[in-house]
């Protein structure tokens, strides 16, 4: 494979002060990358104006026009496709691997699936009248405007890429304002969506991408944008509702997750000792979908923590140099690491046991090592918190009914798996699980499969992202009625008759009431 270097960034220009440039470094080693300018409130406010202006012609757009954009965004990304892993790697601290399947595969499978469905979930479709028989019913699904994304910095290129695509598809135009913790990526991110605007024929400025702190971030919800989408965590997500207030624009809030997977004493133990290496250590736990509670069942708890154990502390980890030789690597921002710490330390001071990891390594780079706790019990601080790290926490459960309320009783509820060879037995765990989606005998598939709405509950968030709902949450369903008839059929209410009130109560016991007998005396009284 020949790994493309990621082009070196713009030289800024003006003071290079804190307060006006990004200082980048590669989490994994250390190493700085660079300066990357910051847009300032101003900055952003032009940016937001510059799309809206390019919005009006592509809200006009038909939606072969759209697909063909899309079309040439996914044939850019598959030809750059090593450059942008390498770029994932240099700037996020993860594996070569996780950046391909983790990241490139699941912005190709969005593309693709809104390229075929857009049309389809975004026409305007008909419906009913209702008692307006004289009427013609239909919702039109128009684009909104401007719509702001504020993403994180845990998949870079996906969070990027899969959060623009259905707004674009639906009529409107985004902006991006990216973590600051993954600010140099970007730069060649937003080269790759502006040769694919460029291939199509439209401008640049229908998706730009912000970077900057806080302050940007701030000044885009502030910009008179049409909607919002946040997907963060819960303090951060709060800060954005404030803002949003001011101008009540509607927001879409993909927040934190602390996923439970139910294991249960007749699954598989092979089988979900790897789905459970994958909800716990995929991208180094630094996951929304993260199965970061493994309640496990008596019959199946000691072998399933003998056999997980064992698998995860011989996961390598290290600086990712080229593919095929780590299983994790680095996590993105020295912050992270401490939270991980605290909790943990957390835990093992109240009781928790460390089977593997659990400290702190010395040296260069932000690396915190696959943990595997045990003895970890509900009122524990990390088993109620997002820890957003490689640690999987172990809890035990006696039977069904205690693995359910375990599940439940804390304040997300994002994702979910449940493990069972009887599939009753694992679709009643499922219906009762408080969460946005339930995988049976797997994990995070939910997110892979397009079709399905992807969201959560309490703290978790709100809306939807992805499928149908996904794509119609960038539009104002608007409700036209038309005429079925040549001739229009006026209401005569005024000027009110001695009559009138008799017929309009005649006419409702007519249409709703249950009986034909009803109905027939209400009708002859119409009559009379």
């Amino acid at each position: 494979m020949n790994i493309v270097p990621l082009p070196q960034a713009a030289a800024n220009t003006g003071p290079r002060s804190s307060a006006s440039v990004i200082h980048c470094i590669n989490p994994a080693t250390g190493e700085s990358l660079g300066e990357v300018s910051v847009a300032s409130p101003d900055d952003v406010r032009a940016v937001v104006e510059r799309a809206r202006q390019a919005q009006v012609a592509w809200g006009r757009s038909s939606f072969a026009t759209r697909r063909a954009v899309l079309n040439h965004l996914l044939d850019v990304v598959l030809e750059r496709m090593d450059e942008i892993c390498a770029a994932v790697v240099e700037d996020s601290g993860k594996t070569f691997e996780n950046a391909l399947l983790g990241e490139v595969m699941p912005v190709c499978n969005k593309i693709r699936w809104v390229i075929r469905n857009g049309e389809k979930f975004l026409k305007p479709e008909r419906v009913p009248s209702g008692i307006l028989l004289h009427k013609k019913g239909r919702i039109e699904y128009r684009p909104l405007g401007v719509v702001a994304c504020i993403v994180p910095w845990n998949y870079p290129f996906q969070n990027i890429f899969g959060s623009f695509v259905a707004p674009l598809m639906a009529g409107n135009a985004v902006v991006i304002k990216a973590s600051e913790a993954v600010a140099w990526s970007t730069i060649f991110f937003q080269k790759i969506i502006d040769e694919a605007l460029a291939r199509a024929g439209q401008p640049a400025d229908l998706v730009q991408i912000a970077n900057g702190f806080g302050e940007t971030g701030a000044a885009l919800v502030r910009a008179r944008v049409q909607k919002i989408l946040f997907i963060g965590s819960v303090g951060n997500g709060r800060r954005i509702i404030e803002g949003s207030a001011e101008h009540l624009t509607p927001v879409v809030m993909e927040l934190g997750g602390k996923d439970p997977m139910i294991v249960c004493e007749d699954a598989d133990l092979d089988h979900v000792v790897h789905s459970a290496l994958g909800g716990c250590f995929i991208n180094l736990g630094q996951n929304c979908i993260a199965s970061e509670r493994l309640i496990v069942l008596d019959g199946i708890y000691d072998r399933f923590v003998k056999e997980f154990g064992a698998r995860a502390a011989a996961l390598r980890q290290g600086v990712p140099q080229a593919p095929g030789t780590l299983d994790v690597g680095a996590i993105n921002t020295r912050q992270q690491i401490r939270v991980i710490d605290e909790l943990v330390s957390d835990a093992l001071a109240h009781g928790a046991r460390a089977l593997t990891g659990g400290k702190l390594p010395d040296g260069p780079g932000h690396f915190y090592p696959p943990t595997v706790l045990v003895d970890v019990t509900p009122e524990m601080r990390i088993a109620r918190e997002e820890v957003f790290g490689p640690v999987a926490l172990i809890m035990r459960a006696k039977d069904d009914a205690e693995a359910i309320a375990i599940a439940n009783g804390i304040d997300f509820g994002l994702h979910s798996s449940v493990f069972s060879k009887d599939r009753a037995r694992a679709e009643r765990i499922a219906a009762a699980l408080d969460a946005g989606a339930t995988c049976i005998n797997d994990f995070g598939l939910c997110y892979l499969n397009q079709d399905l709405p992807f969201g959560g509950v309490k703290y978790s968030g709100f809306g939807r992202m992805n499928g149908r709902d996904g794509l119609r949450a960038y539009t104002n369903a608007k409700a036209v009625l038309s005429d079925r008839l040549p001739r229009s059929i006026p209401p005569k209410l005024y000027p009110v008759k001695p009559g009138d009130y008799a017929k309009a109560r005649n006419t409702i016991r007519l249409l709703f009431a249950r009986g034909i007998g009803a109905k027939l005396r209400a009708l002859f009284a119409l009559m009379r």
